[in-house]
């Protein structure tokens, strides 16, 4: 039987996961990362997806198929969506409809995000840097091994080669990121295309339940 996708969310129509693009975004299920102030722990935390419905994969390509020619693209987000090992195959699905595709990743698959650059199968890649990218600081934000560590490098020498329009962004957390964290990023950050900082939202987080 043919692996499907474990998607937990699906928005029909977004502004504002893609700028200057209209797009629908896909959720999925599952992170190898535990960040204290993610705001989807539905997503993340086994106990909350495993025990939740599923959206199905052909549901979302139907409503996707409707759409032709009125969205421009679609966000594979999540969670960590390159843990879905059919990823390659629905984004495939996806771009035989004629959509761009763009991908958020925490950056600890860099063979297969290469996999899907090289194939022209994602359009534009967004990656979250948690912090200053040195293992100490990451393991200050979540549980990480070193060698998923080497592998977040990997991912940022990989996109810094510019094959692919991407973006670093981070979010800024007051009890994780002081403002000399800031400059440093940012110092670190100055020959990247597209680099965001965005502001930690109050709410129901990954720390809630851990």
């Amino acid at each position: 039987m043919a692996q499907m996708m474990r998607i937990g969310g699906f928005q029909k129509q977004s502004f504002i996961d893609w700028d200057g693009r209209m797009v629908a975004v896909v959720f999925t299920q599952g992170c190898n990362f535990r960040c204290g102030y993610c705001h989807n722990p539905s997503l993340v935390i086994p106990e909350f997806y495993n025990t939740a419905a599923c959206i199905s994969e052909d549901e979302v390509l139907a409503a996707l198929l409707s759409r032709c020619g009125w969205l421009d693209g679609v966000v594979i987000s999540g969670g960590e969506p390159t843990l879905q090992p059919c990823l390659k195959q629905f984004i495939q699905k996806i771009k035989a409809m004629g959509y761009l595709v763009k991908l958020d990743t925490n950056g600890t698959n860099p063979n297969l995000l290469e996999e899907l650059i090289y194939e022209r199968l994602i359009d534009y890649v967004a990656m979250d840097i948690k912090t200053i990218p040195t293992y100490e600081r990451y393991s200050q934000v979540t549980p990480i091994s070193r060698c998923q560590f080497s592998k977040v490098l990997q991912t940022m020498r990989l996109l810094q080669q510019n094959v692919i329009s991407y973006q670093f962004r981070t979010t800024i957390v007051p009890t994780l990121h002081s403002s000399e964290d800031i400059i440093e990023l940012k110092r670190q950050m100055t020959k990247c295309p597209c680099v965001t900082l965005q502001m930690y939202r109050e709410g129901d987080t990954v720390a809630c339940y851990l």
